[in-house]
């Protein structure tokens, strides 16, 4: 990998409030040179203050996660990828070579992140009850739907991305099936804002659609 330097892509959506916090802790990372907010039809002041600290702001129109973390990915110059999540207010200070450390010393090809927080009753609720069923074999991740991972480049411009909140889990199940190596990292405790019932529920729903689609279509493989 050339000069084994860092692109993070941090999607963001009206997270005015904490974008600078985060994009100066991941400008602080020596190995990241490209740092790539994309401003997901924001109406608050997300996209100037991530262009004042110095980010490269993409607009993408398209409203859903999976969108903008796609309309990142065509910006990248680098064969190592980050993705980290806007809305974190206490990430640790080495979170970025936390992610990229397994990669940089060649021991994985994808690197998903796990994490103590309040909450996560999705993941408890939907995702692992759903994986345990339909993907037996899969290794027990502990955070399945952390949206702070790593990748090489490669990998990640050979999965589908899915444009909702299914993305993550998507993520996960096809960087397995193309036999990547994934390492499972610990960046500590997170607070992120507790979503309402009406939010949890659709993001469920896209949860839920990814994980079937893959295993209708390993079933049919």
């Amino acid at each position: 990998m050339k000069d084994n330097l860092v692109t993070v892509i941090i999607p963001a959506r009206n997270e005015e409030k904490t974008i600078a916090k985060v994009v100066k802790l991941v400008k602080a990372n020596k190995k990241v040179n490209q740092i790539i907010v994309v401003d997901n039809n924001s109406i608050d002041n997300t996209g100037k203050i991530a262009e004042a600290e110095g980010a490269e702001v993409v607009e993408c129109k398209e409203q859903g996660k999976g969108y903008a973390m796609e309309a990142g990915m065509k910006c990248v110059r680098n064969d190592i990828v980050a993705f980290v999540d806007a809305d974190i207010n206490n990430y640790s200070k080495n979170l970025i070579d936390t992610l990229i450390q397994p990669i940089l010393n060649d021991e994985a090809d994808f690197v998903k992140s796990m994490f103590e927080r309040k909450g996560g009753r999705i993941t408890e609720l939907v995702a692992k009850p759903l994986l345990s069923n339909l993907f037996p074999e899969m290794y027990p991740f502990s955070q399945p739907l952390s949206g702070m991972i790593a990748a090489k480049t490669e990998f990640l411009n050979k999965i589908e991305f899915e444009k909702d909140y299914g993305v993550d889990i998507g993520i996960l199940l096809d960087m397995i099936e193309l036999g990547a190596r994934i390492s499972e990292v610990h960046i500590g405790k997170i607070n992120n804002a507790s979503k309402e019932w009406r939010t949890l529920d659709k993001m469920s729903k896209e949860v839920m659609a990814a994980i079937l689609k893959r295993s209708e279509i390993k079933n049919k493989g």
